[in-house]
């Protein structure tokens, strides 16, 4: 008896552990399959008039508009689109950063007229002396781009921050003591000797989250340029909204091969880069970790976080709409598949963690499975299984998935993973320094 109540709170401890706030798990959150019941999925090859779509052609015209207006209109928000007035300024750059094998370089995209413009700042790192342009990495960070390496010639932000021990923050503001308490997600140093670039921006820059973060972000302070109003769409917007941004920028440096841009993100960011890769085909290569409800996981099958757990714990992530399907999830037009269908025919990898059942890794799995139908239309292959691989055994081929071993996080074992993702979809030799595509 004692070893089962010593290995019931272990379960739970892990349980609290993994969640995006420990708060957000209420009583009676159900983690056993037998009771997640039945469900039909919407089938996105199917027209709203019921007619089948049979090739990739099709899918482009008329699946994957109207696919994307559903998800606009009832789960994200509208998105609007690039502002007329943006633009970039170079601030500072370190020809010698990472000991001499990296380029860092920090701008700041203006979102409208003028340097006083609401903005964002980018950090971008480049491998050193490489023979061309390079492939990029990008993705939102969560505590500033001080915190991606311990490096002091980084800006420390300014902007508000969630009061965090991992992130040494307090009072809502960042500390020198932040510098670099992120470095494990963010590994640099390797990315460059592989012949990477990585560009990340601290998603606080666009919308601070927490539930009045619209008033101080862009969904207000870039109404009269966007034409929207901050009902209209959410702070999972927002952000995707600003990756598209970083884009925009990637798209002008030389240095930087912008047909081979993997977008990257964990948790409710990697939900944010999956709407921005839905939105935006520029992303060559879409990568999801451990984003769960509303990012990859199925929203129709009852196991660890529900639409409603998500929209009463995160008011400001989603779309007003959303909410409408709390207690009816079964009449949502969408569910998570049809999202991860809009990433076709482009690569897509989506990776769980064997100790967040919070983000349900059979439902990532299953939704990566039924998205299948419509990388198919491409002649693209998908998992290659229908059943979940055991822990620490990648499977697929356009669409790869894993699931590993540890909690909700972002690893080295990821990272393992989608570099060699990366590197087999665009040429490079499985291992090197500063190779460059083929």
């Amino acid at each position: 008896m004692n070893r089962l109540l010593v290995r019931i709170l272990l379960v739970m401890t892990t349980l609290a552990l993994t969640a995006p706030f420990a708060d957000a798990q209420p009583a009676g959150t159900n983690y056993d399959e037998s009771k997640v019941g039945s469900y039909t999925l919407p089938d996105p090859l199917k027209t709203g008039n019921g007619k089948a779509i049979k090739s990739g052609r099709r899918w482009n015209r008329k699946g994957r508009p109207a696919v994307l207006a559903l998800f606009a209109e009832h789960v994200y928000g509208r998105m609007p689109g690039k502002p007329k007035d943006l633009h970039f300024k170079v601030v500072s750059e370190d020809a010698n950063a990472l000991g001499g094998k990296a380029i860092r370089r920090q701008i700041t995209v203006f979102f409208a007229r003028g340097d006083s413009a609401p903005g964002m700042d980018i950090l971008l790192y480049l491998p050193k002396g490489a023979a061309g342009p390079v492939p990029v990495f990008t993705g939102l960070n969560y505590c500033g781009n001080h915190c991606v390496s311990s490096d002091p010639g980084i800006t420390l932000s300014t902007r508000w921050m969630r009061n965090s021990a991992d992130y040494q923050t307090a009072n809502n503001q960042a500390s020198e003591a932040s510098r670099g308490t992120h470095t494990r997600r963010w590994p640099v140093e390797e990315l460059v000797a592989r012949g990477y670039g990585l560009a990340t921006a601290y998603y606080g820059d666009l919308e601070p989250d927490h539930e009045e973060g619209w008033k101080t972000g862009i969904r207000t302070s870039l109404q009269a340029e966007l034409n929207t109003r901050p009902q209209e769409w959410s702070a999972i917007g927002a952000w995707a909204w600003g990756l598209s941004r970083l884009m925009d920028y990637l798209e002008t440096d030389p240095a930087v091969d912008a047909r081979r841009v993997v977008i990257t993100g964990h948790s409710r960011l990697g939900k944010a880069a999956l709407w921005a890769a839905a939105n935006d085909t520029r992303f060559a290569v879409v990568v999801s970790n451990d984003s769960g409800e509303g990012g990859t996981s199925l929203a129709r099958r009852n196991y660890g976080e529900t639409v409603k757990v998500l929209n009463t714990s995160f008011p400001h992530w989603f779309g007003p709409r959303y909410k409408e399907y709390n207690d009816k999830v079964d009449q949502l037009p969408v569910d998570q598949h049809m999202l991860l269908a809009l990433m076709a025919p482009r690569p897509l990898y989506v990776a769980s963690a064997e100790g967040d059942q919070w983000a349900d890794p059979k439902g990532e799995f299953l939704a990566a499975r039924h998205a299948e139908p419509v990388y198919a239309l491409f002649g693209k292959k998908g998992l290659g299984t229908d059943q979940m691989p055991p822990v620490n055994q990648p499977v697929g081929d356009t669409i790869g998935y894993h699931i590993r071993t540890g909690k909700h996080d972002i690893t080295v074992y990821d990272w393992e993973q989608y570099l060699a993702f990366a590197d087999r979809h665009f040429g490079y030799p499985a291992k090197g320094t500063a190779a460059q595509p083929k």
